[in-house]
């Protein structure tokens, strides 16, 4: 029988499927079931800063609604018990009563002072561990890559001597170098790397000339840039490699692993499959495994890394180079 074990930055997981963090944990009944459907883990909803600081522009602005009124009056004021980080705390701390297995925060904030002050309070909670999640989308004509990076490994080495849990760091796909960036975040003790983030692009209806916002899953064809940077990274870096974008099925989760993953977070399969696919995906890891006569999932991880292949164009060209060789085959 497969053992699916595994450890996420030193967490033991029962298995390497850790559900990345959406819109459908704010409900609480969708926690549990994924629990029942198999997930090793799962990572809450993030702290937006961002959000946070829109919210308190929108109260300031209900509030000023009030100024003119009678003083009688003040029982009108909206209600703002939980406002802010604090609700959003509240949550965390209600969704850890729901759940026997690991659960992980995530945040993205805006100045460091921010990242430091909302990650001490996160870790006071009781959560597992810590997700920092780097949307970051370039806006300035002037700052460098080496800014940016800089600005953001400031960040990490901040917040990992400000709590006492594990640090994950959730990565963009737009570095001038990811390998060099993962590199230096390995080097100040983030205990994994999750490659990558799916950020939210815009988009134009031409009908009425406007931007609009679609819904953003991923495709199943996105898992294969996962792959190939934890093939790069696979037996190079202490810190855990995850799996991000693109993992559909279990098959997914193994191409994954064998190219030097530990673990895999998903997020679109189960808004277009459903919460129990993921019984599905362990199941199909789990038969590949015994036919193919895996005990454990140590036993195949980065068995087709760089690291330990012969071939070194692997990962880097192979796919352009067979192309050219085989273009008259492949077109017919």
């Amino acid at each position: 029988m497969a053992n699916l074990t595994s450890h996420y930055l030193g967490i033991e997981l029962k298995n390497p499927i850790v559900v990345g963090a959406c819109d459908l944990l704010e409900n609480p009944e969708n926690l549990v079931k994924l629990e029942k459907a198999g997930a090793g883990a799962i990572v809450y909803k993030s702290l937006f800063e961002e959000q946070i600081q829109l919210e308190d522009l929108e109260l300031s602005r209900q509030l000023q609604e009030f100024n003119d009124r009678n003083a009688e009056m003040t029982s009108l004021f909206p209600d703002v018990n939980h406002a802010g980080p604090g609700e959003h705390l509240y949550q965390l701390k209600k969704a850890l009563e729901k759940l026997t297995i690991p659960l992980i925060a995530s945040l993205n904030a805006v100045y460091k002072d921010t990242w430091v002050k909302y990650a001490g309070m996160i870790a006071k909670t009781g959560v597992a561990a810590l997700e920092l999640n780097f949307y970051n989308v370039p806006f300035s004509f002037d700052k460098t890559a080496e800014e940016i990076e800089n600005e953001q490994l400031d960040i990490v080495e901040a917040v990992i001597a400000a709590v006492d849990i594990p640090v994950s760091v959730k990565l963009s796909r737009f570095y001038t170098n990811p390998l060099g960036m993962v590199k230096k975040l390995d080097a100040l003790g983030v205990k994994g790397v999750i490659l990558f983030n799916k950020l939210f692009q815009p988009d134009v209806d031409i009908i009425g000339e406007k931007h609009v916002t679609p819904w953003n899953l991923s495709s199943p064809e996105e898992y294969k840039l996962p792959l190939r940077y934890a093939g790069l990274l696979s037996g190079e870096i202490e810190a855990d490699i995850i799996g991000n974008t693109g993992i559909y099925t279990g098959k997914d989760v193994l191409k994954v692993i064998l190219a030097g993953a530990n673990n895999v977070q998903i997020v679109s399969t189960l808004y277009k499959n459903g919460v129990n696919h993921i019984e599905s995906m362990l199941k199909e890891m789990a038969e590949w495994m015994d036919v193919k006569g895996y005990n454990a999932l140590d036993d195949f991880r980065g068995k087709l890394s760089r690291k330990n292949m012969n071939n070194p164009y692997i990962y880097k060209r192979a796919q352009y180079i067979d192309i050219i060789l085989n273009s008259e085959r492949i077109l017919g």
